[in-house]
């Protein structure tokens, strides 16, 4: 089957490689329909992300169902499903609390598409099938009125972003939030939450010279600023819920100062070099809780899949281009905010 496969900065070939094939009698064979480009994978084709190919490409994808094994009960040929980016059994201790970004049945950070995370390859959304263990833990059905394409980044940067802003609005009167990004897709999910959620103010500051996501953000009804240099700033102000997707240092703090009294901020920005500073004092004091983690895809899925089912949440509002899978080499390296991949091999 091809496979498209991450080289280095700036390279990807489509190998032909093995197709998976049902290796067990809980799993299943997916046939990816539509894959989302996560932000990460944008930042490994500019050479800022993930280092070490070659490895299978892509983990954000909606897909169909092709084979099951004789184990299987939940889904059948036919279906459609949202494929976590993370492998995940259902059944281990963590599973069973909602943790599945740390599943004890599979190796440590178990995910597909970016192999350097966990050593091992579990290939990648970018194929022409899938192979997926535990299925009927792992596989979250697709609602008939919903496109693949607006789910497919419910596997990861919708499900990231939802976790930065949902859980924590109900702990504030009249909350208020701002988004620190850099014109990436999941700042722009954040955003979208927040106001769906009902926020009495949004903020959506990106860092650098302004894109696209500013122009969108905009649309959807939030405040804009532009920070050329966090560094040079105090505060953008006192806010109860405070994300950081800039994967910049100087804007994570600057996103801690902006954090009001027992305010809460989250990063989800990914630093490579774990000597990241804290201005611990300034949180001691004003009672900041400070969250940071790889997600917990399987976990929140069902609750995101009915934001969207129920017309809450709009993520293909966020989708800046579909293009076809012949094309996802090519243009893998397109600054705007969210690309997503559409299958023309079916």
């Amino acid at each position: 089957m091809r496979q498209l496969t991450f080289i280095e900065p700036g390279k990807l070939e489509w190998w032909d490689v093995p197709a998976p094939k049902i290796a067990a009698g809980t799993d299943a064979i997916v046939r990816p329909l539509a894959v989302a480009r996560c932000d990460l994978d944008y930042s490994t084709i500019i050479g800022s992300g993930l280092q070490g190919g070659p490895f299978a490409f892509g983990h954000e994808t909606a897909g169909e169902v092709v084979e099951v094994g004789d184990l299987v009960t939940s889904v059948k040929v036919g279906d459609k499903v949202i494929v976590p980016f993370q492998i995940s059994c259902g059944t281990c201790d963590n599973c069973r609390q909602g943790w599945t970004n740390s599943c004890k049945s599979v190796t440590r950070g178990a995910v597909y598409g970016m192999k350097p995370i966990c050593g091992e390859e579990f290939g990648g959304a970018l194929s022409e099938f899938m192979h997926v263990p535990f299925a009927d833990h792992m596989l979250v059905p697709l609602p008939e009125n919903v496109r693949p394409e607006v789910l497919a980044g419910g596997s990861d940067n919708i499900a990231d972003a939802w976790r930065t802003v949902a859980p924590y609005m109900d702990r504030y009167e009249y909350a208020s939030v701002l988004v620190i990004g850099s014109g990436r897709g999941v700042s722009i999910y954040a955003v979208q939450v927040a106001l769906a959620r009902g926020a009495s103010r949004v903020l959506y500051a990106e860092i650098g010279k302004g894109s696209e996501a500013m122009r969108l953000a905009q649309e959807m009804g939030a405040e804009t600023q532009l920070v050329p240099s966090p560094a040079d700033l105090k505060s953008l102000g006192s806010f109860n819920i405070t994300v950081d997707s800039s994967g910049d240092l100087e804007a994570m703090k600057l996103a801690v100062r902006s954090t009001g009294a027992n305010g809460t901020c989250t990063s989800i920005s990914v630093f490579f070099d774990n000597a990241v500073p804290f201005p611990m004092m300034s949180m001691y004091t004003k009672g900041i809780s400070f969250h940071t983690s790889r997600v917990q895809g399987r976990a929140l899925l069902p609750q995101i899949v009915e934001d969207v089912k129920c017309g809450h949440f709009h993520p293909e509002k966020v989708t800046s281009r579909e293009v076809a899978f012949s094309d996802a080499a090519e243009a893998m390296d397109d600054p705007a905010p969210k690309i997503v991949f559409t299958n023309d091999w079916v």
